[in-house]
């Protein structure tokens, strides 16, 4: 029988119910228009008319289908490109690469948690408001109608949306009655799982060991004042019968202990045992004292390691540093302060001399003393490092000012020093005692010596050195079978004066020595700076007459030097303000008729007045024509005559306090630096910036200069020089 129709109104009806219902629908959730049937939408599309502007382009159909392409880009244009910003690595300002291009035009931060959340738990619970059960059905619109009606009514939609679909053919399978969708749980960012794993922890084994206990006594007595007075004594007597003991000791020889052993095998003499206790504690004591040395070796290399990481900016200067700014100023330079060299018990007395070790390069020695008559006490000699600056390698102290020192070239361990009340002495470095030291018996000077030098070994390879002192003599000091023996080369006499004596005789007045320096190539010549400030040239060989005087300075000469390349050049300076460099004129005093008219009549080659007393001056181990002064007001100067030969290339303040003034210089023979001493007790290291130690150039692939062909480039460079200043000898010019 076939399945009964349904009434054709009824559909009817169903249907247009259905379309009624769909748009409702989509007219309340997406807003959208109804635009009725297909009559209304054409008579809608009759009625439309384009509106055109009248200033519109008329284009053609090339034009029309020409594209333009447009790139749009995150990028904000408002954006700033050239932010810079400071760079600590770099110490520099640099520009940043990379720009925010996010622009914020609203943000607000909500207060809203999540209703399952543990925070929205306790609100809950705080409020005493209950938890929502969820439902598994939806509820009708505004609740009025009750669960099993709005049941019915989705039954009902759900069969006839299924007819319909059915018409179209195509059959979506009905989910079952008793699956529940509502109950369904999403996953989402709120729905937090939390896992853990536990792994395998080992058992713990326990190791252990016991030991015996030390044995235990107790011990207890009545003390009085008098007992414990008593045994202080006793302990006191014992330790200086301990020095006494190895102070007199001396350790045996091997052919010595020999004998011992066999005696002992003999004889067994009462109190023996005793002597050979004491034998075993002083043992014991220099065992003691060795291991104490190599910890002393560690904590050196230790402590210079931490001082390599405390100064490595200085060190990274010293070795890679370049003052770029000289590559755009040609005749000016810089001086780059490095390290600086204090101790504790030297800032009360003032830098006297320097002095480089000629076989370690980073090693210096310092004297200290003062050079003020009424302010005299100690001394002291230290050596200090570049690899640790922050204390000396070695440190001795004298009772007297040490005003001068001098290292041995071939021996550095040997160090021969002047100091204030006219001894001079020989200190070596494993000791902190000199090993010579003269007296009043033995030609002490009177007043203090200024400057002591090294010559080389006389012909029986004995040590020997020269001194000079206010008192006029020039001694000559050698060392003869562990004793100083002292030999006076010439005193210092002024022959245009004399004094009258208590008795009406004249009695020849003797001149100041301040300073003096012995020829490079002529070791037998020697020249003298005095307080009255004349420059005598002396032989070794005589020993009453001067071989030249020269009347180079108004006031007392500080320092006298010959120049390293050229055998006839020497400088001076001066408390009168001026640093001059004078040429060995090639007649001697004995050869001319009027000493005093030629002595007045000789000028300088050059004269340079530096606006305060020159304390020190030193000539460049790598140029003939480079040389520092140090003035009283603090400021270092140094010259190139070769790149201009009135002004300094570099004038440079150095002392870090008012009125401090700077007393001595030294160039280091192989690296590009200087160090300056002060009166404070402070020792400065500078590094010479490129314009200040120009050197000729190596051509490439060529081999090395041969060290005679660059003296006598030097030599030749100077001489080009000279020859600009040198005045026409006499002769040409009465011709």
């Amino acid at each position: 029988m076939p399945p009964k129709q349904p009434a054709k109104g009824k559909q009817a009806g169903g249907m247009s119910d259905i379309m009624a219902r769909r748009r409702t629908r989509i007219k309340d959730g997406d807003d959208m228009t109804d635009i009725g049937d297909g009559t209304e939408a054409e008579d809608w599309m009759q009625h439309k008319n384009l509106v055109k502007p009248e200033d519109q382009l008329d284009l053609n159909e090339g034009q029309l289908k020409e594209e333009f392409t447009r790139i749009l880009t995150a990028n904000n244009p408002h954006a700033p490109q050239n932010i810079v910003r400071y760079s600590f690595k770099e110490r520099q300002y640099k520009q940043t690469s990379s720009v925010d291009q996010l622009a914020i035009h609203f943000a607000l931060d909500g207060n809203m948690i999540h209703k399952e959340s543990d925070e929205a738990k306790r609100q809950r619970a705080r409020l005493g408001i209950p938890e929502a059960v969820p439902s598994e059905h939806a509820g009708s619109e505004g609740g009025e109608a009750t669960p099993a009606a709005g049941a019915a009514e989705g039954e009902e939609q759900a069969k006839e949306e299924a007819a319909e679909v059915a018409k179209d053919g195509a059959a979506t399978p009905a989910p079952a009655e008793g699956e529940s969708t509502g109950s369904q749980k999403l996953t989402n960012q709120f729905n937090f799982s939390e896992r853990a794993s536990q792994t395998y922890n080992n058992p713990y084994r326990e190791r252990g060991t016991a030991t015996e206990p030390p044995p235990r006594a107790t011990f207890a007595g009545n003390v009085t004042q008098w007992d414990i007075f008593d045994a202080y004594q006793e302990d006191f007597e014992k330790q200086m019968e301990t020095i006494r003991e190895k102070q007199a000791y001396k350790p045996p020889t091997a052919f010595q202990q020999i004998v011992q052993e066999k005696s002992k095998e003999k004889k067994v003499v009462p109190g023996r045992r005793e002597e050979e206790k004491t034998r075993k504690k002083l043992t014991i004591t220099e065992t003691q004292g060795e291991d104490i040395s190599r910890l002393n070796k560690a904590s050196k290399i230790v402590e210079r390691m931490v001082n390599q990481n405390t100064f490595d900016d200085i060190a990274q200067d010293f070795k890679y540093w370049e003052d770029p700014s000289d590559e755009y100023r040609e005749n000016e330079g810089t001086l780059l302060p490095l390290w600086r060299f204090t101790y504790e018990k030297a800032k009360k007395l003032a830098v006297t001399s320097l002095c480089w070790n000629p076989k370690y390069k980073d090693l210096f020695a310092v004297s200290f003393g003062s050079y003020d008559f009424m302010k005299q006490g100690n001394g002291m000699i230290l050596f200090n490092s570049m690899k640790n600056p922050s204390f000396p390698e070695f440190v001795y102290e004298t009772d007297s000012g040490v005003m001068c020192l001098d290292l041995h070239p071939e021996h550095p361990y040997l160090i021969a020093v002047g100091f204030y009340d006219g001894s001079v002495g020989i200190f070596n470095v494993e000791r902190k005692e000199p090993v010579h030291r003269c007296t009043a018996k033995n030609g002490k000077h009177t007043d203090p010596v200024w400057q002591v030098r090294w010559q080389a070994d006389d012909l029986e390879n004995n040590h020997n050195f020269y001194s000079v002192s206010s008192d006029g003599r020039i001694v000559h000091w050698t060392i003869i079978k562990n004793e100083l023996t002292y030999q006076d080369v010439i005193c210092l006499t002024l022959p245009d004066t004399t004094a009258e004596g208590p008795d009406g005789t004249k009695v020849n007045t003797v001149g100041c020595g301040t300073a003096f320096d012995f020829h490079r190539k002529n070791d037998y010549l020697f020249l003298v700076g005095t307080e009255e400030g004349k420059i005598h040239m002396c032989s070794k060989a005589y020993t009453s007459q001067f071989l030249d005087s020269v009347d180079a300075h108004n006031m007392a000469v500080y320092k006298v030097r010959w120049n390293p390349y050229h055998p006839n050049i020497y400088v001076t300076c001066s408390a009168d303000w001026t640093v001059k460099i004078w040429e060995m004129s090639s007649k001697t005093s004995i050869d001319k008729s009027d000493t005093s008219n030629d002595a007045n009549s000789r000028k300088p080659l050059f004269t340079f007045d530096l606006n305060n007393s020159v304390g020190d001056v030193a000539w460049a181990p790598y140029s003939s024509t480079v040389f520092a002064a140090v003035t009283a007001d603090g400021k270092v100067f140094v010259y190139d005559l070769h790149i201009n030969k009135y002004e300094p290339l570099c004038e440079q303040m150095v002392a870090q306090k008012k009125k401090t003034k700077l007393t001595h210089i030294e160039f280091n023979p192989v690296y590009p630096m200087v160090i300056v001493g002060d009166d404070r007790g402070n020792v400065t290291s500078l590094k010479l910036s490129p314009n200040l130690r120009k050197v000729p150039k190596e051509k490439k692939g060529a081999a090395p200069i041969d060290p005679k062909q660059r003296e006598e480039n030097e030599i030749a460079k100077l001489e080009k020089l000279l020859s600009m200043v040198r005045e026409p000898p006499v002769d040409s010019v009465k011709k």
